[in-house]
């Protein structure tokens, strides 16, 4: 069995040079993410604000921390302080409390707009249409406290590998669209975060620049009885 270090090395090697790896650690004991940490991951990705919190309170201060699932606006207090990078806008109201909380805290927060891409219900997002409506609102361009750096999806959950590939192209176009029509200007507009343990490599050939990575890394995760 391969230690967290070896996986993420292999990992790695995998990688494009601007591709970024984000370990995510949800459900993983401090402990694990200290030996992916000591190993030179300082990326990590949760999907529970509070957990979030608590693990940031036990771990490196340098480490990146990034919120890579539905992220519910009651609980984007507790990590406006020091969160990166949030992955998973998917409404205009989440984004408006995101930018309240950041204004409170004094700090612009990065964040990708989460689009839905996947043939599944259960996925959150924008369609193009929603986030176009969004960003053409005069009040988006007062929302001072957020800083939007990308997109994110989510491809379904398949072994149909012409499927996901066609989802990552759809997200590829929608981020390809947005920085020439709405952020031409802005060299931050920059991230397409797609790709888990299981379809990065289809989401590395897309473009992505961001792989959200957990179970190649840490293990599978254990299912209760």
């Amino acid at each position: 069995m391969s230690s967290i270090a070896e996986n993420i090395q292999r990992i790695q090697n995998t990688l494009p040079a601007n591709t970024a790896l984000i370990a995510v650690s949800k459900m993983k004991p401090v402990d694990a993410i200290a030996e992916a940490y000591q190993a030179g991951q300082h990326a990590f990705g949760e999907n529970r604000a509070m957990e979030m919190a608590v693990k940031r309170s036990q771990l490196p201060e340098d480490i990146q921390w990034h919120f890579v699932g539905h992220l519910q606006s009651n609980k984007v207090k507790y990590i406006v302080s020091f969160v990166h990078l949030v992955h998973s806008v998917d409404s205009e109201h989440l984004l408006d409390v995101i930018n309240r909380e950041g204004q409170k805290g004094k700090r612009v927060i990065d964040c990708l707009l989460q689009f839905y891409i996947a043939q599944e219900e259960t996925k959150f997002g924008f369609t193009m249409e929603e986030a176009e409506t969004m960003l053409q609102k005069k009040k988006f361009l007062q929302l001072k406290n957020i800083r939007l750096c990308g997109v994110m999806g989510m491809a379904s959950l398949t072994d149909n590998s012409a499927q996901i590939q066609r989802e990552f192209q759809t997200l590829k176009q929608h981020f390809d669209y947005l920085k020439e029509k709405y952020f031409a200007e802005e060299s931050s507009f920059k991230e397409i975060s797609m790709g888990m343990t299981d379809d990065y490599s289809i989401a590395i050939a897309e473009g992505s620049t961001m792989v959200r990575i957990g179970s190649a890394i840490f293990g599978e995760r254990v299912k209760s009885e």
